[in-house]
């Protein structure tokens, strides 16, 4: 059962003719050749697949692309270059939170997400927007910190 569903990528109009069920992953890696987004575990529990749908963060390795009809989706691609983006990778260069960097962009992604709706988050808010995302090198809370300093650097960026 083959669908064209329209949707944009990084402010990038996108038609995908295929199974509506194929995942979003595979269309952002394979497709449109958008790397950062990195496969873990393949059942949205790790967060390395994270991307903004709508502005929401979600897990792109259990989202049917079939799903984002009319959405707007955003990767690491398309956020890292923007003020707020930059912002964030450079508090987390800064503040030593980067080691492997497999769990970087969708760590980056959810500091995006809640920065962006609470630009003046306290350690539980911070804990809690990544608490769907597993590091295993660097450690969480070298990440915490990252994520208040972005937040004290961006000021009015955040508003």
């Amino acid at each position: 059962m083959l669908r064209k569903i329209v949707f944009s990528v990084n402010d990038a109009r996108v038609i995908f003719t295929g199974n509506p069920l194929t995942r979003l992953i595979d269309v952002l890696r394979d497709e449109l050749k958008l790397t950062g987004v990195k496969e873990g575990c393949g059942e949205g529990e790790c967060g390395a697949c994270s991307i903004l749908k709508d502005g929401k963060l979600v897990t792109s390795c259990i989202l049917p692309v079939g799903a984002c009809e009319g959405s707007h989706i955003y990767t690491i691609e398309g956020i890292r270059d923007t003020d707020k983006g930059r912002c964030i990778v450079e508090a987390f260069r800064d503040g030593g939170a980067v080691q492997c960097g497999f769990c970087i962009p969708g760590m980056v992604m959810a500091a995006y997400a809640l920065l962006s709706s609470n630009p003046d988050p306290d350690e539980d808010a911070i804990r809690r927007a990544i608490s769907g995302n597993i590091c295993r090198c660097t450690g969480y809370d070298l990440i915490v910190d990252s994520i208040r300093l972005a937040a004290q650097r961006g000021g009015d960026l955040w508003q």
